[in-house]
Parts: C-alpha cells; structure tokens; sequence
C-alpha cells in the first residue's frame, strides 16, 4: 500500500505513539512511503529546526532515504489548486496523485475535513492504525 504522510505525522514520530507506530509500518515495508523533493526537504527542513538533526534516528532516515528504502518517489509532481486548502498541504496530495497513492496521513483537522480527493483517501494516524494495526 502507497501512502503520503503528512510532515506532522512524521516529526511526530519521534516522540512514539501512533506516528511512531506508522513509521514502524514503514520500516516493516507494509506500506511505501511516498515521497516528492519538496516534501522530503520539508521533513529534513522542520527536523533540523526542532533540534534533531544530530539524533541518531535521524540519521537512520537520513540513510534510508538515501538508499530508496520501501520509497516511491515522484521526480515530478503535477501542479494542482485546491480551493480551501492550505498551499503547504497541496504538495501532499500532488504526491498522491503522482505515485497513486491509496492515502495520506495526516494530524491536520483541516486536511482532514477534506476526507477524499479523487480516489485518495485522507485520515488521521488512529483512523489508518484502526483499518491496518501492526
């Protein structure tokens, strides 16, 4: 299964819960993780900005993305308007739409007022646990 996760879902991750159990999801290659420049600039980006870039973990993604591990990755990305959303949370469903994925993950509520866009289906970390628990 193709999936977008959402910058906050991922940050989150490092702080465990149900963002962590996602990302183990990942690293267990259940789902690939979809991917497109701008959103892993903007992981690596927001990251370094909270004080994580010397962590150990993200080195590990830092290597895994790297390597390709369980990635899809959009070289190009079509250029969509989507009225009532967030400009930053468009890139998302760009890489959604450019790779097929199946969902995107996100904590934002009004991200996920939105629930569909075209056959993508957009839910929060415990909605996505609920449907496929490790």
């Amino acid at each position: 299964m193709r999936v977008v996760i959402d910058t906050n879902v991922f940050v989150s991750s490092f702080f465990g819960g149900k963002p962590r159990l996602i990302i183990d999801h990942w690293k267990d290659q259940k789902i690939t993780l979809c991917l497109s420049e701008a959103i892993l600039e903007e992981y690596l980006d927001v990251l370094a900005r909270m004080g994580l870039a010397g962590e150990p973990e993200f080195e590990e993604f830092k290597s895994l993305f790297k390597s390709g591990f369980n990635l899809a990755f959009a070289a190009k990305t079509p250029q969509l308007a989507i009225a009532g959303l967030d400009p930053g949370d468009i890139r998302f469903i760009e890489c959604a739409v450019a790779l097929n994925a199946e969902l995107i993950i996100t904590g934002d509520k009004g991200f996920l007022e939105i629930a569909n866009y075209q056959r993508i289906r957009i839910v929060s970390p415990g909605k996505f646990l609920e449907a496929y628990p490790l």
